[in-house]
């Protein structure tokens, strides 16, 4: 099954997934019971007529009676992470390979964008942040990109501008491209403790994480700055899936979310940037397609 397709699928699978939660609140909370329909009743004789209210969840719009409204709202959080979270696995999941070594193998998720020379720099050795930004866009909206799409995006839309000495695209110009896209995103400082990043990242879509091999060791050795993009927490194993543009043999594993924790890189301004919601209505691009050469998995 082609990624469209699969979009399509988690698409009707999360309105399943969220008409059946909003049935299970009802059930719990004991809505059907005729002593609550007469509070109701009394309810309504003494207050003003209930103006249905329409809610965003997860770029769906839904017309809600109060009733329904309130189911939703006391169970907003579980909505919520459902929709974000639920409906996609790591097959659904882009991950670009920025290098020219890779492609040069062949390897899947590589392009010929690794060999575009500006000023001075060639993107292999600096789009790692274009490619974790662009493997976003094409995982979670109903449109697909290429990190050399991405970076004449970011040039005409924000004030990145690379030169020879520094090519990659900063955390502020990051988060203005982002949101351009349709996209909830905001820039985080690494917390003083695991446990709250864990939980940070347990309910976002998907982050782009700066790691460096100065503050740990212990999974990626000898970088002093790079991005990597991070989602689908899995709790029973404490892991996180991980899409690394610079590396074509641990790119798309799962990896301890700790590694990761423990090599956010401290001197940066921001450590992570992480999304929580996508809304096509907000999506200024709608950039669709790929034209440059490249490896499809």
């Amino acid at each position: 099954m082609n990624r469209q397709k699969r979009k399509e699928y988690r698409f009707y699978a999360m309105l399943a997934g969220m008409f059946l939660l909003i049935a299970g609140a009802y059930c719990l909370d004991g809505d059907f019971t005729s002593e609550n329909d007469q509070n109701a009743a009394d309810v309504s004789a003494t207050q003003p007529e209930y103006v249905p209210a329409v809610k965003l969840y997860a770029g769906i719009f839904t017309k809600l009676d109060g009733e329904e409204y309130a189911v939703i709202k006391k169970n907003k959080d579980i909505l919520v992470a459902a929709a974000n979270r639920g409906y996609y696995d790591e097959t659904d999941v882009y991950s670009f390979l920025q290098g020219p070594k890779s492609w040069g193998e062949g390897r899947a998720w590589s392009g010929e964008w690794s060999n575009q020379y500006v000023r001075g720099n060639y993107f292999g050795n600096f789009g790692c942040g274009l490619c974790c930004m662009a493997n976003i866009y094409s995982t979670f909206s109903d449109h697909t990109c290429s990190p050399w799409d991405m970076f004449l995006y970011a040039r005409e839309t924000s004030g990145y501008t690379p030169t020879k000495k520094i090519g990659a695209i900063g955390w502020g110009d990051m988060k203005t491209v982002m949101r351009k896209c349709g996209f909830d995103a905001e820039l985080y400082t690494k917390p003083q403790t695991y446990e709250a990043f864990r939980e940070q990242i347990k309910t976002a879509k998907s982050a782009i994480v700066l790691v460096s091999s100065h503050d740990d060791n212990t999974y990626w050795k000898k970088t002093g700055g790079h991005y990597v993009n991070i989602c689908l927490y899995k709790e029973e194993t404490d892991e996180v899936f991980l899409a690394d543009p610079a590396d074509p043999d641990g790119n798309r594993n799962y990896i301890p979310l700790r590694y990761v924790y423990d090599a956010l890189k401290t001197v940066s301004k921001y450590q992570y940037l992480v999304v929580d919601g996508y809304s096509e209505e907000q999506n200024q691009w709608k950039q669709d397609g790929i034209d440059e050469a490249w490896v499809a998995p």
